[in-house]
Formats: C-alpha cells, structure tokens, sequence
C-alpha cells in the first residue's frame, strides 16, 4: 500500500466536512439523512457543506427516487479520498510534534 503524502486540505479542515469525508471514507455511498443526523445539524447546514466539497470535487451527491420518496445519496470520490488520506497524514505529521521528546530541554520563551 503506497504511503500518503501529507497534504493539508483547508476545504476537508472543517469539523463538519472533516467528519462528513471521514463517515464516508468507510463506506461506498451514505444517505443524506443517515449523515445529517450522526452530524446532528440540519439539512441546510449538510447541504452547505456538501456544495463546498462538492464543488472541490471530493463528494459526488445523487439523487434516486425511493419506494414514496426521493433519496439523495452521498459518496466520497477518488480525489476525496485521497484528499482525506493526505489530510490525515498531515494532521498526524503535525501532531507528531506534540509527542516527540523536546530538542531544547531547558529553554525558556523569550521575555516582551
């Protein structure tokens, strides 16, 4: 399995578009309720967010005619993934510095 490079996505960055790619990187396609409801914000707000991911190219949002009702599916695409997986390993890669051992034991910050 190739090693993803580290690449921050600022579109994917925000909270609900960073769950919302993480909740579909696990499945083929998810419904527009099912998401909305484990985000626990409205439509409008899912719709706005999906029009930003969308329109980067990392969300394709169908829509099918269910048994009494129209159902719109979500999935994240080829480049959403690997938008997501570069994020992910920029995320760890920052958060790397958090846990190696400190280089300057002893510094001081600097005095205003």
């Amino acid at each position: 399995m190739p090693v993803t490079e580290p690449r921050y996505a600022a579109v994917i960055h925000a909270p609900n578009r960073l769950q919302i790619c993480a909740m579909l990187a696990a499945v083929d396609s998810m419904e527009f309720s099912r998401v909305r409801e484990s985000l626990g914000v409205s439509d409008s707000v899912l719709s706005k967010h999906l029009k930003v991911l969308e329109g980067a190219g990392y969300v394709e949002v169908t829509k099918a005619r269910g048994a009494s009702y129209p159902r719109t599916w979500i999935a994240l695409t080829r480049d959403g993934r690997r938008a997501l997986a570069g994020h992910i390993a920029e995320l760890r890669r920052i958060v790397a510095f958090a846990d190696a051992p400190s280089g300057g034991e002893g510094e001081t910050p600097p005095s205003d």
